[in-house]
């Protein structure tokens, strides 16, 4: 026996639009962030344009996620749902190098709090700077505030993930579920 509404937050397919809207907004706000601001926390030249790239990944699934879904389209639900666990391992592994490459460069970005902004000089010696400053929010709240904050934000964000996958996934379900109720053949029945 099916249960159509096991772990629903919202109802199922207006919930998971929802959902994704949610889940795109931040993802791709959060890579806007990295994508300009990047070199300011992480110190290896192509290293927040990856993380960045990942982000708008994310957010570029969660958009075809809505599509398919509003759609009621089952080959892009399966195509959803056939991408999630691997962009859910891709972020994964994202976090953790994210995590850890704030813990080493944690003296660099305080060196660059302490030094008005500006980025860290090797950093700048190699031409990776940009005309702005690190934001003053990071340097008024402190490191372990900052480090803080990147660690939830990122195990929601897999969350987030993990939830978006199981609502792809549960619709997908109901949507060959209710194939098999179509028609008068193989014991199905009429649609209402």
């Amino acid at each position: 026996m099916w249960c159509d509404n096991c772990l629903l937050l919202l109802p199922l397919r207006g919930g998971a639009i929802a959902w994704g809207v949610v889940l795109a907004l931040y993802s791709i706000a959060g890579s806007i962030f990295l994508l300009r601001d990047g070199q300011f926390l992480f110190f290896f030249y192509p290293e927040w344009f990856i993380y960045g790239g990942i982000g708008m990944g994310v957010g570029a699934l969660a958009i075809i996620s809505i599509l398919a879904l509003s759609n009621r389209s089952y080959i892009w639900t399966r195509v959803c749902k056939f991408l999630w666990p691997f962009v859910i391992v891709i972020s994964a592994v994202r976090a953790i190098l994210m995590i850890v490459q704030l813990q080493r460069g944690k003296d660099k970005i305080q060196w660059e709090c302490d030094n008005g902004g500006q980025l860290w000089t090797d950093s700048a010696a190699a031409g990776l700077g940009t005309n702005t400053t690190i934001p003053s929010g990071f340097c008024t709240t402190g490191f372990s505030s900052l480090n803080a904050a990147f660690i939830i934000s990122l195990c929601v964000d897999l969350v987030f993930q993990f939830y978006m996958f199981f609502l792809v996934w549960r619709y997908q379900k109901r949507l060959e579920h209710y194939q098999s109720m179509q028609g008068p053949f193989y014991g199905g029945y009429y649609k209402a």
